[in-house]
């Protein structure tokens, strides 16, 4: 059984090309599944029924002198692991049959993506004071690209430099840096788009706006230099003190710290996420261009942006159509 698990993990990085951070889980709830099997007499995947898969399921839900239960989005990650494995073994003939194959994740209950406010935005981005210190001229274009573009924190801690470019207007291809010498947010002659590698590796460009830009344009001008002097030479588009590429920890730390100086509360980089794609919908944006601008693979991930700004509509109304008491 482990060298069927090694098979499907090698298969998920070598032809899905899942990220490091998911394989990593899964192999972590499927080290727990073999030894669930294990403690069942379960030797081999050949063996397994679906009721040791749903009792799987169940145990991860309930947890147990090891374990504490796992919430429904854990759980339901671990199943589709299984079922994955399981999936994998049935197509390379490891099994004569999929015993996962009726077996579903537990559905995880409906929740609204958070998002704040454009004034709260503009707060947590004022929050940030430049001045010519290198680390906190990065600090203000990493939040300004977080909102701007509407990127995953590992996308902007993964981008190089080379990733933010010059695309002519009308033109299917980059063609040249952005960057102060082709004019900056005032330059002529295109627009300054960032490319992003989503989950899978899927490539997308995405507009940086004219904020995001400048803050960005000041931090390669008069900051990065200052911290690349102190590492070994990095693509990396942003720095940590030591020179080295900052890591998804490094820009949470950046977040968390404008947020506890404005006094916002539950702010993390995916709130900045939602609050680009809810923003955009707001200003009358189509749901599609919202889809490709944040990456999603199907356009109904992005419709639950919609329900936000439904929500948003609602408030609008209830506090200020005169007869709107007698609706609410």
């Amino acid at each position: 059984m482990e060298s069927a698990v090694r098979g499907y993990l090698d298969h998920l990085t070598v032809e899905r090309g899942l990220a490091a951070n998911t394989l990593t889980s899964y192999r972590r709830d499927l080290r727990r599944y073999l030894r669930f099997l294990a403690e069942r007499g379960r030797g081999e995947l050949a063996e397994v029924r679906e009721a040791d898969v749903t009792d799987f399921l169940r145990g991860l839900r309930e947890g147990d002198a090891e374990h504490p239960p796992l919430g429904v989005n854990s759980a339901g990650r671990a199943v589709v692991a299984v079922r994955g494995l399981h999936r994998f073994a049935l197509r390379e003939k490891l099994t004569a049959a999929d015993p996962a194959r009726q077996v579903r994740p537990p559905a995880p209950p409906r929740r609204l993506p958070k998002a704040i406010s454009l004034q709260e935005v503009e707060t947590l981005l004022a929050a940030v004071d430049t001045g010519d210190d290198p680390r906190a001229l990065r600090d203000r274009a990493l939040l300004e690209l977080l909102y701007g573009t509407g990127a995953r924190i590992s996308e902007a801690v993964g981008l190089d430099v080379d990733d933010v470019e010059r695309v002519a207007v009308g033109a299917a291809a980059p063609e040249e840096p952005a960057g102060p010498a082709q004019g900056g947010a005032g330059g002529r002659g295109g627009v300054a788009v960032v490319r992003y590698r989503g989950k899978g590796g899927k490539e997308r460009l995405v507009p940086i706006g004219r904020f995001a830009l400048r803050a960005l344009d000041a931090y390669l001008v008069r900051a990065r230099p200052a911290l690349a002097a102190h590492g070994r030479g990095t693509p990396a588009l942003f720095l940590n003190a030591r020179g080295g590429r900052l890591t998804r920890q490094g820009a949470w730390a950046v977040l968390r710290a404008a947020a506890e100086r404005v006094g916002l509360t539950d702010v993390s980089p995916h709130t900045l996420r939602h609050s680009f794609a809810t923003h955009l919908l707001d200003g009358g944006a189509d749901v599609r261009v919202v889809q490709e601008l944040l990456g999603h693979a199907s356009v109904t991930t992005t419709q639950v942006y919609t329900l936000v700004t439904v929500d948003r509509l609602r408030e609008v109304y209830a506090a200020s159509h005169p007869r709107a008491v007698a609706h609410s």
